[in-house]
């Protein structure tokens, strides 16, 4: 049975590991063992943050729309619940566009929303 060199597999894989590696700092960015640990972790950093980022921006449309809200003197849980009443399909991040971008055009909206009929209060 012949001997099996792997030396270009090994190196090829040495190579994938220290190219993902590329701008760590330190020997996290040279050497082979150190690197692959590095750039495994930098990949669970990477998976775990960008559903922290969904998160963040989700809290800021909410914030923006609130506020705007807050100005036109409703609560958020009202117009959000008054635009779903009149049938009104906008997503919180273009409310929030709209809210941060042009303050005239969601007091329209505030108004267009409330122009329903006042929802039923609950009897005690």
């Amino acid at each position: 049975m012949p001997r099996v060199h792997s030396k270009t597999i090994r190196k090829q894989r040495h190579k994938k590991w220290l190219k993902r590696a590329k701008g760590f700092w330190g020997r996290r960015k040279n050497l082979y063992r150190i690197a692959k640990v590095a750039s495994i972790k930098a990949l669970q950093y990477a998976t775990r943050d960008r559903k922290t980022k969904k998160r963040n921006f989700r809290r800021l449309w909410i914030l923006r729309i609130k506020a705007a809200c807050h100005n036109n003197g409703i609560s958020y849980s009202r117009f959000i619940y008054n635009l779903k009443k009149a049938g009104i399909i906008l997503n919180r991040k273009i409310l929030a566009e709209i809210a941060y971008v042009d303050a005239d055009s969601f007091s329209l909206l505030v108004k267009e929303t409330t122009k329903q009929k006042p929802a039923k209060s609950m009897k005690k």
